[in-house]
């Protein structure tokens, strides 16, 4: 028997994708590598959980580069028939280096609005243009590729943070293990990340499983929780589907 917020949040994206899949990254993880995926792909990402569902688009326009779109729902009391607000993100990625063996590199993030992950509990409706930050992803592979590390330092800006409305700047940080014991195809994945200074974020685990089966697909099951609290994001659910390319600026071949 499924769970009833597992089908209700499910409901609620596919409701949600309808409009913002073609208008609107990474899966239910905080962080993120360094890769950008060939010109003419394009990303959809869903996401339902018993604290955020998420839908997400992300395109690569040009050789190197992925601009995305998001919506995350907020359900901060765990109920199912509930939502406490929503927010927006839009951004885009720049993979500046990949090593020879295609297993490293690193890139550079900015945009507007915040991920689950960094907001606080109870925020209503959080506009995108509120908040602009910069991270940059770094992927390090060791043990011959078995074992996978992703680094991701940044910085976030709010023009109006809190109850005082002040703008507030934060140090972000966000790092993720992915360990591969028998096939490339299935991980073991932990993370941890929060934010420090003026918008401090408490720390937050992640752990889960990520199954990759082809090269179209990627399905993963996590759960998340503060380390000093409970308002963590809880057990969440998540594929993300790569289209073959079939659009771009310039540097693919559509089929």
């Amino acid at each position: 028997m499924i769970p009833a917020w597992i089908r209700t949040r499910a409901f609620g994206l596919a409701v949600l994708s309808v409009f913002a899949a073609t208008a609107a990254r990474a899966q239910q993880f905080n962080s993120d590598n360094y890769l950008s995926k060939p010109a003419g792909v394009a990303t959809i990402i869903l996401t339902a959980g018993q604290r955020n569902d998420m839908v997400m688009t992300t395109f690569s326009l040009l050789p190197n580069w992925e601009f995305t779109a998001a919506v995350y729902i907020f359900n901060g009391d765990k109920d199912p028939l509930t939502d406490e607000g929503y927010s927006t993100s839009y951004y885009f990625k720049w993979m500046l280096h990949e090593n020879a063996a295609k297993t490293g590199g690193v890139a550079v993030k900015a945009g507007t609005g915040l991920e689950p992950g960094y907001l606080i509990s109870n925020v209503g409706l959080e506009d995108a243009f509120k908040t602009y930050w910069m991270n940059t992803p770094i992927t390090l592979a060791f043990l011959d590729n078995r074992l996978s590390w992703d680094i991701m330092p940044g910085a976030s800006y709010t023009r109006s943070y809190g109850t005082t409305q002040s703008p507030a700047w934060a140090f972000t940080y966000s790092t993720r293990l992915a360990w591969y014991p028998k096939s490339p195809k299935l991980a073991l994945v932990g993370e941890v990340f929060g934010a420090l200074g003026e918008g401090e974020v408490p720390p937050e685990y992640k752990t889960g499983f990520r199954w990759e089966p082809n090269q179209y697909a990627t399905f993963a099951l996590t759960y998340g929780q503060e380390f000093n609290g409970s308002n963590g994001a809880g057990f969440e659910i998540g594929m993300m589907l790569f289209t073959p390319p079939f659009f771009c600026i310039t540097g693919c071949n559509p089929k």
